[in-house]
């Protein structure tokens, strides 16, 4: 049956995108006091632009759907794979939503999506920190060509990040200009709260992030990407169209937003292809997340 076989590839790309070793980084680095405040730094281990040049930074944001039992261990062979092809990388930590008391603890059993306002809290002063922290122990990059990627609800952060100076006025993480980016690539992005919503994406888990039916529609203007529009920052959606968990109508909306905002978004749909592939590098989708990176970092 097609169903069968649409659920048994989504169950292999899972296990190959969790197959890999976690790969520790070459120095980690507190952007605060909370054990998750902690950014991990990857060197380039590939040719960059040539002899004494610095790398650009690609700045890692891992998904899970912003759910404790997730952190950015299993991002970290992608962190790696991005290192070994000249990139430096800052894989960045933060704080997600624990599971109540008394629930399973199982993998993502009983976890909350997210916590409010300290998983948004902490993106913004992980990237506020990001210069100063590169400087001192990434030397090898150049945070001036810095790209931020995301996926699925690291995808949703790493939007947020890019348009924070879109923010209502009263936000307290609103900046006075665009980050310093040379661009975002969202992988699978949860990136329409209205849609996913709809679609019960990661099982309502961008409502739990906004804590619940009676804080949804006065927190979504602070945190949905779709009504933050347009950035003026170079943005891909990088997408699979068999996608089951984030499916391909939330990237879709996204960028119908931006256009109806007068901005283009790129959206790269890739066939036979979930959720997963975009961050294993033992998949062909990943290398295409590569180029994509490459293309606004160089």
């Amino acid at each position: 049956m097609p169903d069968d076989s649409a659920a048994a590839r989504t169950a292999a790309e899972e296990e190959s995108a969790f197959s890999h070793p976690p790969v520790d980084p070459d120095v980690s680095a507190a952007y605060g006091d909370h054990p998750d405040q902690v950014i991990d730094f990857y060197a380039p281990r590939g040719e960059i632009a040539g002899p004494g040049d610095l790398a650009p930074l690609v700045v890692v944001v891992h998904g899970g759907a912003w759910r404790a039992p997730y952190d950015r261990r299993h991002i970290t062979p992608f962190a790696d794979f991005l290192a070994r092809r000249g990139f430096a990388v800052a894989n960045v930590e933060y704080r997600r939503g624990a599971a109540p008391e008394g629930a399973d603890g199982g993998v993502g059993g009983g976890a909350v999506a997210g916590r409010w306002p300290d998983t948004f809290d902490d993106v913004a002063a992980a990237l506020d920190a990001l210069p100063d922290l590169v400087r001192e122990f990434l030397p090898q990059a150049d945070p001036r060509r810095m790209v931020i990627t995301g996926h699925s609800a690291g995808g949703h952060l790493a939007l947020w990040a890019a348009a924070r100076h879109v923010l209502p006025e009263d936000a307290p993480w609103r900046t006075a200009r665009p980050a310093p980016l040379r661009g975002v690539v969202a992988l699978a992005p949860i990136a329409d709260f209205a849609i996913a919503g709809k679609l019960d994406v990661c099982g309502g888990a961008a409502l739990q992030l906004l804590g619940g039916e009676g804080h949804f529609a006065e927190r979504q203007p602070y945190a949905d990407p779709a009504l933050l529009l347009p950035t003026g920052i170079a943005t891909t959606l990088v997408q699979g169209r068999t996608d089951v968990d984030v499916p391909e109508a939330v990237a879709e909306s996204y960028a119908d937003a931006a256009a109806k905002a007068g901005e283009v978004v790129g959206v790269t749909l890739l066939e036979d292809v979930g959720h997963f592939p975009l961050i294993d590098p033992a998949a062909d989708a990943c290398a295409v997340v590569v180029e994509e990176i490459a293309q606004l970092a160089w």
